[in-house]
Formats: C-alpha cells, sequence, structure tokens
C-alpha cells in the first residue's frame, strides 16, 4: 500500500528507520531518489524545495502543499506557525490554517459552515481539493448544466438544415442520393462542460475515500455524453462570463487547479510524479492582501508590489545613467500623497524576549528604513506584518527609526484575517491605518478561537 507522509515545513525526510511525526518522518529509496532527482525542477522563484544534510536525510524549505512520486508515496506538507485553540487536534488546525490561506488566496469559494465541511480537515490537501471540487460538480448537475447550439457539417440521406453547395457540388458520381448539410444541434458540447469533464476524470483517478469514488463514477456517467476537453488553453479562454453563466463561477477555479497543477501529465520532466507546492512566504502574502483589500475604505488604495523606487542611481564610464537595485514592498496604503508601508514576514517572533530583540532581524529593519525613505520621503509609520502565534498575540512598542518614521511590528489573525490590534494602542492604530475597517477585540487575546471556514 503507498505511504502517506504529513510533515510541517522545515521536516526532514528520511530512509532511515525512524518514528515518525511532523518534523521527521520515513520516506522510502524510490521516493527519495526522485526528490533528488528532480529538485532543480521543484524551485520556485529559484529558491529550493529540499536540501541534503546526510547520506540519508533530505530537510525541506518554507513550503507547502502536496507531493506525490511515482512509487505512489504521498507528502503533505503543512504549516509551521499558528495560533493553536485549545481542544482542537493539532493536525486538523494546521491543515484549517494552510486550506484558509489557499482558498482566500486563489480566490477560492468560500466554505459554509457545517458538519460536512469540518469534516473536510480529515482529509489531505488533494483530497479536500477533490471533495470541494465533487461537491461543487454535484451542486452544479443538479442547478443543471449550460447546452448551446452548435453548427455541424454531415452527410445525410434526408436534408435538413441547409444544403452545403460547394460539397455537394464536389461530390463524385453514384452519391447523388446523399445530401451535404449544415444545421445545429442543441448539445451539452461546450467549453466548460468539456473542461469540468477532464477534471471529473483526474479526480476520479485520484480520489482515495469512498464516498468520493462513488460521487465521482456517479456523476461520470451522468455526464459520459460530454467528450473531455483537449485544448485546456482554448477552452478556458472560451469560458463564459456572462449572466447565463452564473451557476458555472464557483467551479471554475477548482477545475483551473485540478486541471493545471494536479494533472500528472502537466507535470514535464517529473516522470507523472504530482506536485501541488506554495512558497510560503508569498501565500501568506497573497493572504494578508486578499484580507486587508476587503477592509478598505474609500478613497484609500491598497497597492501590491509596488517597483517605483530604486535603492540608488549609478553611470557606468562612458555610458548612461541608470537606476539600480528595485524595490518591492508587499504593500503601500495610499490616500492621494499620503502613504503607508506594510510588508509581510511569515517568521515567529516572541513579544515577550526583549532581550533578544523579540527574535526579528536586522536585515528586516534594514530594508524597511530603506523602503521609508524611498517611498515615505524618510516621514510617517511602517508596518511589518507576521503571523499572530502563541507567543506574539499583540503588536510590540514601536520603533522608531528617525524622528519623523516609525515601524510598527504587528501580528496578524490567519483565522480572523485581520490585524491584531488590541491592547491600550488601539485607538492610535486607528488613527494610524485610517483606510483599513479594523475590529479591536473586546476580549483579551486569549479568546481568539480558530472558526469554521
Amino acid at each position: 500500500m503507498p505511504l502517506s507522509v504529513v510533515v510541517r515545513e522545515y521536516a526532514e525526510l528520511t530512509t532511515a528507520p525512524v518514528e515518525s511525526s511532523l518534523s521527521r518522518a520515513h520516506i522510502p529509496q524510490s521516493c527519495f531518489d526522485w526528490l533528488l532527482e528532480h529538485q532543480d525542477k521543484f524551485k520556485r522563484s529559484g529558491k529550493a524545495l529540499i536540501r541534503m544534510v546526510g547520506s540519508k536525510t533530505l530537510k525541506l524549505d518554507s513550503f507547502v502543499g502536496f507531493l506525490q512520486s511515482p512509487c505512489g508515496t504521498s507528502i503533505e506538507i503543512l504549516p509551521k506557525h499558528f495560533q493553536s485553540t485549545p481542544g482542537q487536534d493539532e493536525l486538523e488546525q494546521s491543515r484549517e490554517t494552510l486550506l484558509r490561506m489557499i482558498s482566500v488566496s486563489l480566490n477560492l469559494p468560500k466554505i459554509e459552515v457545517g458538519a460536512a465541511e469540518i469534516n473536510l480537515l480529515r482529509y489531505p490537501l488533494p483530497e479536500w481539493l477533490y471533495t470541494r471540487f465533487l461537491m461543487e460538480l454535484d451542486k452544479l448537475y443538479k442547478r443543471g448544466i449550460r447546452y448551446s447550439y452548435k453548427e455541424i457539417e454531415e452527410e445525410s440521406k434526408f436534408l435538413r438544415g441547409r444544403l452545403n453547395t460547394g460539397a455537394q457540388l464536389r461530390q463524385p458520381p453514384g452519391r447523388d442520393h446523399l445530401f451535404q448539410i449544415r444545421h445545429e444541434i442543441f448539445t451539452s458540447d461546450r467549453p466548460e462542460n468539456r473542461l469540468i469533464k477532464l477534471a471529473l476524470e483526474l479526480a476520479r483517478k485520484q480520489v482515495n475515500e469512498s464516498a468520493n469514488w462513488r460521487l465521482a463514477n456517479e456523476l461520470s456517467h451522468l455526464l459520459s455524453p460530454i467528450p473531455a476537453s483537449r485544448d485546456t488553453t482554448s477552452d478556458f479562454k472560451a469560458w463564459g462570463d456572462n449572466r447565463l453563466m452564473v451557476s458555472y463561477q464557483a467551479i471554475r477555479p477548482w477545475c483551473e487547479l485540478i486541471i493545471q497543477k494536479m494533472n500528472p501529465t502537466s507535470q514535464k520532466g517529473i516522470r507523472e510524479g504530482i506536485s501541488l507546492l506554495f512558497e510560503m512566504e508569498k501565500l501568506f502574502e497573497n493572504y494578508v492582501g486578499h484580507c486587508l483589500k476587503d477592509k478598505l475604505i474609500s478613497p484609500w488604495v491598497l497597492k501590491t508590489q509596488a517597483s517605483s523606487r530604486y535603492l540608488c542611481k549609478h553611470q557606468p564610464r562612458g555610458g548612461t545613467e541608470k537606476k539600480m537595485f528595485q524595490l518591492k514592498p508587499d504593500f503601500i496604503l495610499k490616500d492621494g500623497k499620503k502613504k503607508q508601508v506594510l510588508d509581510t514576514k511569515w517568521k515567529v517572533i516572541n513579544e515577550s524576549d526583549a532581550d533578544n530583540k523579540y527574535q526579528l532581524k536586522e536585515a528586516d529593519f534594514y530594508q524597511m528604513y530603506v523602503y521609508g525613505q524611498k517611498y515615505m520621503n524618510g516621514s510617517g509609520d511602517m508596518f511589518l506584518i507576521y503571523p499572530a502565534t502563541e507567543v506574539f498575540r499583540d503588536p510590540l512598542p514601536v520603533f522608531e527609526l528617525s524622528a519623523e518614521l516609525r515601524l510598527w511590528v504587528v501580528p496578524f489573525d490567519i483565522d480572523r484575517g485581520e490585524l491584531s490590534l488590541g491592547g491600550n494602542e488601539g485607538e492610535i492604530f486607528n488613527d494610524i491605518l485610517a483606510g483599513l475597517h479594523v475590529t479591536l477585540p473586546a476580549a483579551s487575546s486569549e479568546q481568539f478561537a480558530s472558526e469554521a471556514f
């Protein structure tokens, strides 16, 4: 039976016999060799997925998601940092954090609260994905799939539609009794349905839960007249977005994920292994950006990945002057000429460890200082946003980079999808973050709870 492994970021994978945990797990030699062979192809943004720490051990980097080697070994990688909630299983909560962030960052349909949805947290990432897709497809089919008229050309003994005059005149002798005709049929063979059928076929081959397998096969029989897409790029471009296709909006992102990410044949050069990986720093940045945009108050706007400033200018000997070292803060909150720079870091800091500088990195402060000089003319308030954890629940006291430039280090509550700005400084933050709807908690941070999403 294929081995299923569940670990966290920075975990170790080894071929040595060890007791598996979220930080260290055993994998077979075939999976180990496959990861080594294709480690360069797993790189995202120049960052390696794994690195060797011994002849029998690989160490994962800051990636989350799912891998499946050709031998069938599956590796689920979960986030390492989250706020724990008393009474909730640690694995389920870590998985819930990941699924929430993926859902928001990729604009996936929100999951309604209910027993069935909460039970999805027991599933690994791909099974959760297939389950959600099948649930959406089941709703769509019961609501009714879309049909459209399609013109076809064929040879018939009976005349119907329009006569294809050119083809009729070119007929050889002895076939005068046949008609070359054009006519329209009302069919379900349209781009959206072809893509859904392809995603369904892929899901049906990969699901492990018996309930999912039964539902996938039932839907496959119901959609049997529809051919699977053979040109996914063209079909996605032709996906309708008018008011008649509103019922199809919820299923499209699931189709894109399954076809473009979970399709083994799309993983070129990886011998049909499956990979659905997310760089955790980028996933956290996207999640924070989506959540903050939902809270904006007009006329404030949130600009992502600003890139209009450079660290310096340089003119080579005999050459022309050019700008060098582009500066790209994660977010700029602006209202006309007023700006506030916000940057995210997927790291753990400790609000009680002032003696060790709260475990903050000096390089991050240098980076923010440069952002403040170049984007804010050295005056105003900036924010470093870290994930809220058990050891970082409330904002740190302000850091004064200069007489006019201040840096605030604040936690972001992933469950709530908002900055945690509690305590006595709430009024100060309300004035500073004037562009955001910020809900200050009335109770203590101990009452923060993970909500079903």
